[in-house]
This record gives structure tokens, C-alpha cells and sequence, in this order.
């Protein structure tokens, strides 16, 4: 299943969401050079989050393959900032085309309830504590862990106690048959959250390569926690789809706002 869409309308132009998407395909373009080697694989070593290089748990002058040929090396001394450059690294198209996807369906609507700036430093700060979280899960492990899905992961947190009720589209493909469904967020999200909690507990003690399950799940719970301080009561008046109680029809809401 994927989201291709929600009936959530914007009510204001999505500035912030849209300059995060632009700054992670500028990177993508910029940085790692759309993917090719060797930009790719050093731009993933160096800004790329580590969590035995940060913690000093794996041994200063370590080798490891990244792909491309590249060979990185674990430096002396921890490199914090890639908390935050971590969130702006891809490993490839799809995971870049993925993120990017998911920020642009559910961004825009969490951006409504706080307001531009607000909102800038909420996913700055969900993210870095999904960065955190990983840390805390895999202290010893050598693998970078880059994407800006744990950050996504806090916009979807937000998304849900926001607007738990607005009907998500999924694009369901099951061999030769294709159809959409239009499923409640709580549903579609609350089920995101519970697959990446369970690979989670899965990848517990593993130290090699794969999905940044805690850094997913770690951005989600700051976000639902996080939003009930960011969000802006007076932005949300006016929005038909927030809470729990919708006084009237998705077209009627639509219409009172248009």
C-alpha cells in the first residue's frame, strides 16, 4: 500500500514544505551528485550519521566499504553534526523520490497548524531526535544511517493528532490487480507506525545495514507529543478537518474554505 493522496485541503501555501523538499533534490543534485559514484558513497560517509564514530564504541581508523569502491574510515574524533546533515543524505532514487512523496501529502497540512517558521523548527527538531533515538538503538553499529524519514516520520506523529479522521487515498497493487482505497489517517498511519515498530524490535543488536526502523519510530513519537506544543490554535479555527468532531461533509468543508 502507498498514499497517493489526501482530502485535506491547504489553506496556506506550503512555503516551509516545499523548501525542505527543494533542499533535500538540491543536495541529492548538488551533493551526491544524483547518485553516481563516487559523490554518492562519500557524501554518505562523511554526512551520513554513524553512530560507533559518534559514541566512540567502534575503534577510531576503522575501514568499511560504502559502495562505489569507496572505502570510508572512521575518524578520531565524533562529527555531531551529522545529526542534522543525515537528514538531507539519500542512499538512492526511490528512497529520495519516496521521502520526498510522503513529506508533500502530509507536510503541507501539519504546516498549516503551526505556521511557516513554527514549522521549520518542529521537523529541524523531530528530526534530530529520531537521529537520537537510532544512536540510543544501535550505539555500536559502523553503518551510516541517512535519509529524512525519521524527520518525515515526526511530520506523520503530527499528522495524526491533527487530523485523525481525513480520509487517505492508498494505491493498492496485489500482482495484476491495481485499485485505491480511501482509508481514515489513524488507520493508514497507525499501521505505518506499528510495521516500523516491529522491525524495530527486530533490528534490535543488529549491526549491519538496512532500515533505520528507530530513527522511524523515535520521529513519530516526538511529533504526536511535540505538535500538542507547536501547533497554532488560532491557524487550526478555521481548519474543517481538525480533531476528532467534523461538523460537516469532506465536500462541504471543502466548500466553506473555497
Amino acid at each position: 500500500m502507498f498514499p497517493v493522496s489526501d482530502d485535506n485541503p491547504s489553506l496556506l501555501t506550503p512555503w516551509a514544505t516545499l523548501g525542505i523538499i527543494a533542499l533535500n533534490v538540491l543536495t541529492w543534485v548538488l551533493v551526491q551528485g544524483l547518485g553516481t559514484e563516487p559523490a554518492l558513497a562519500k557524501s554518505v560517509c562523511t554526512l551520513g550519521l554513524i553512530p560507533g564514530e559518534l559514541l566512540q564504541t567502534v575503534q577510531p581508523g576503522t575501514h568499511f566499504p560504502v559502495g562505489g569502491g569507496l572505502i570510508c574510515t572512521l575518524g578520531d574524533t565524533p562529527n555531531w553534526s551529522t545529526l542534522v546533515t543525515t537528514l538531507f543524505m539519500h542512499g538512492g532514487w526511490m528512497h529520495l523520490i519516496g521521502n520526498m512523496w510522503f513529506m508533500w501529502i502530509f507536510g503541507n497540512n501539519v504546516e498549516d497548524a503551526m505556521g511557516h517558521l513554527r514549522f521549520i523548527v518542529f521537523y529541524l527538531l523531530v528530526g534530530l531526535i529520531a537521529s537520537l533515538i537510532q544512536i540510543i538503538a544501535s550505539p555500536n553499529s559502523a553503518v551510516p544511517v541517512v535519509g529524512a524519514s525519521g524527520a518525515i516520520g515526526g511530520v506523520m506523529g503530527a499528522y495524526i493528532m491533527l487530523y485523525p479522521r481525513v480520509n487517505v487515498h492508498m494505491f493498492i497493487f496485489l500482482v495484476i490487480y491495481m485499485t485505491t482505497i480511501a482509508v481514515p489517517a489513524i488507520y493508514m498511519l497507525g499501521y505505518w507506525f506499528l510495521i516500523q515498530l516491529i522491525g524495530g524490535i527486530g533490528s534490535l543488536g543488529a549491526q549491519t545495514g538496512g532500515v533505520a526502523f528507530w530513527a522511524h519510530v523515535g520521529g513519530f513519537v516526538a511529533g504526536a507529543v511535540l505538535v500538542l506544543f507547536f501547533k497554532n490554535p488560532r491557524l487550526l479555527e478555521r481548519h474543517p478537518y481538525y480533531g476528532w468532531k467534523q461538523k460537516n461533509s469532506a465536500t462541504d468543508a471543502w466548500r466553506q474554505i473555497n
